[in-house]
């Protein structure tokens, strides 16, 4: 089913945000046009404007992309009971934005704990997920695309009232734009660096970004994925699952001010390593050879840990000590 979700949403191309609607029809200036009203959020309706009364082919197309989109939400609700990992509909509209301008096949990542859940859905697997308030992405280099996509304005096309953060210090750019409140959604810009938290531009996305250590090579051939958000599958790419594994080793070690954050990445990177070595135990194995110095000694250093957490499973706590 999950399969069938993800090959359906990559051949649908743009992606209807919001509800799948229905089409209405509207009279002005003598003449007849059908408009598509929908939800793109919970207390807010709008219209997208289709064409006229006389257009046979927009009515139709317009018609079979509402199938599609409804067809999709009722198998996202039966994956969801099903155990899969489904992120809000705030995530929906800011990731369906981001498809429909095809910043993702751009060159964009998924990072995080969104990637940890899109993880999980690929393989099947059924674990607890954090639930996240914070959409991190990622460019390892200049995205690809035609023509300059201003970042906040995607944002702010998804309708949700998206205001950027000011940077640290106050003279600096921001990376990151947020939704009102304490627990508003937040999106944040990455990119790599060798110093954490230093803040360099995005050209093509009018915006910035902040530097993560070894982004470099977590973002090195990453793969097309989807993402399960609300009543929507969206195509998105994420850094390969081994290299995530050894990244989020490593981001646990320098959390020093931040435990609760830290034994998250310790244990996404763990369950992330339990379900690949299930599948295979080599990839892991290989990856962790060619993974930068730093953040092997990272992972060794948290193996007492790893193999407490990994205390129901031996074969992938074998695998860990054998890196010694």
């Amino acid at each position: 089913m999950y399969s069938e979700v993800k090959e359906r949403a990559n051949a649908a191309g743009e992606l209807l945000p919001g509800t799948p609607g229905t089409l209405v029809k509207r009279a002005g200036t003598g003449h007849e046009y059908w408009y598509r009203s929908y939800y793109p959020l919970p207390k807010k309706r709008s219209e997208e404007f289709v064409g006229s009364v006389s257009d046979a082919p927009a009515y139709e197309l317009m018609l079979a992309r509402i199938a599609h989109s409804e067809w999709t939400a009722k198998q996202v609700s039966a994956l969801s009971k099903l155990g899969y990992q489904v992120a809000d509909k705030g995530v929906a509209a800011v990731l369906v934005e981001l498809h429909n301008r095809e910043i993702f096949h751009a060159g964009l990542v998924v990072v995080g704990t969104l990637a940890y859940m899109s993880w999980l859905n690929e393989y099947g697997a059924v674990a607890t997920a954090a639930r996240t308030q914070d959409i991190d992405l990622a460019r390892r280099q200049r995205l690809k695309l035609a023509t300059t996509v201003p970042f906040l304005s995607s944002m702010q096309a998804t309708q949700l009232p998206f205001a950027s953060i000011p940077g640290m210090p106050s003279h600096a750019p921001s990376t990151s734009v947020k939704l009102p409140g304490a627990e508003g959604l937040r999106v944040d810009i990455l990119a790599p660096g060798r110093v954490l938290g230093e803040i360099v531009a995005v050209p093509e996305l009018e915006w910035h970004a902040q530097t993560i250590p070894f982004y470099d090579y977590l973002l090195d051939n990453s793969r097309a994925a989807a993402m399960l958000a609300g009543g929507h599958c969206i195509p998105i790419r994420l850094p390969e699952i081994a290299r995530m594994i050894w990244h989020k080793l490593y981001a646990s070690t320098r959390r020093t001010n931040e435990p609760s954050k830290a034994e998250k990445d310790l244990v996404q990177a763990v369950t992330l390593a339990a379900i690949l070595i299930e599948q295979d135990s080599a990839p892991l194995r290989e990856s962790f050879l060619h993974a930068p110095p730093a953040l092997r000694s990272a992972a060794l250093s948290r193996l007492p840990r790893i193999e407490s957490l990994l205390a129901e499973h031996l074969q992938a706590r074998d695998e860990f000590r054998a890196l010694k």
